[in-house]
């Protein structure tokens, strides 16, 4: 696990989340089953593609997953913009590709990526989906990346091409496109898997969960117990664009709906 992730190697004192359970309203789910999950997994391979919230999500399953395999049994790549983790008397493999912005990007550098301008192809997704098209579960997010400012849109593979700007809305709707037309035309549900998560929200202003107070999440140390609380940190616009765009290829998209389940957070 990255060092950014470990909480209580870096002096997390409040450990109580560890105990914390999701349980949604009028529902009991069963514990989840590691040897199960690596049955289910035998032979094929499961690829986590996005930013650093996937990543996260990557990081959490790998945690889980390696606990009931042998040391000599399992093996992780290098970090680079596709990690693997491999199990070797399952003969699979849990990934993570790095695509920020799901097209061909100026930050598809999985390190040095905090540029002054974005640049984007975006009509191509050829880059990363020469990498993600052999997998055998595809687990897609998008969102965060798109709401810091303006993007620059290269419509031709020259380096120095003419670009010109869009919004960070405008563009990930052509980048969704562009990834749209790629489910529509390469992927078979017979032998492929799809899964697209939705908005991670942003906690930016504390007033919104808790009235009269400054500042943003730093120090929360328990979830929103609002039920049905809303903050800014979900987009609507955003969500309905998303939404049209995974109507587009509803029969071929499983969608993972985390939008309110992670308001509460």
């Amino acid at each position: 696990m990255s060092d950014q992730l470990a909480c209580h190697k870096h002096g997390r004192s409040n450990l109580g989340y560890q105990n914390w359970r999701w349980r949604p309203h009028d529902c009991n789910l069963k514990r989840w089953n590691m040897t199960e999950t690596w049955e289910k997994l035998r032979g094929k391979r499961l690829m986590f593609v996005g930013d650093s919230l996937n990543r996260g999500q990557w990081s959490s399953m790998v945690c889980l997953l390696q606990s009931v395999i042998p040391v000599d049994k399992r093996s992780m790549s290098p970090n680079a913009p596709l990690t693997i983790f491999r199990a070797k008397e399952y003969n699979a493999t849990v990934e993570f590709l790095w695509a920020p912005l799901l097209v061909e990007s100026n930050s598809d550098d999985p390190v040095n990526h905090r540029l002054d301008d974005r640049i984007i192809r975006p009509d191509s997704v050829l880059k990363h989906s020469s990498k993600w098209g052999h997998a055998d579960i595809l687990v897609f997010n998008r969102y965060l990346w798109w709401r810091q400012g303006p993007v620059k849109l290269l419509w031709s593979d020259e380096e120095h091409g003419i670009c010109e700007e869009l919004d960070g809305a405008g563009a990930m709707e052509l980048a969704m496109g562009a990834w749209a037309d790629w489910v529509a035309s390469e992927v078979e549900t017979r032998k492929k898997q799809v899964f697209f998560v939705t908005v991670s929200p942003t906690h930016l202003w504390s007033e919104e969960w808790q009235p009269g107070s400054e500042g943003n999440c730093f120090n929360e140390k328990a979830p929103i117990e609002d039920a049905g609380y809303w903050g800014s940190g979900s987009d609507i616009s955003t969500m309905q664009m998303v939404e049209r765009v995974l109507s587009t290829v509803s029969s071929k998209v499983s969608v993972l709906n985390i939008t309110q389940l992670s308001e509460y957070r």
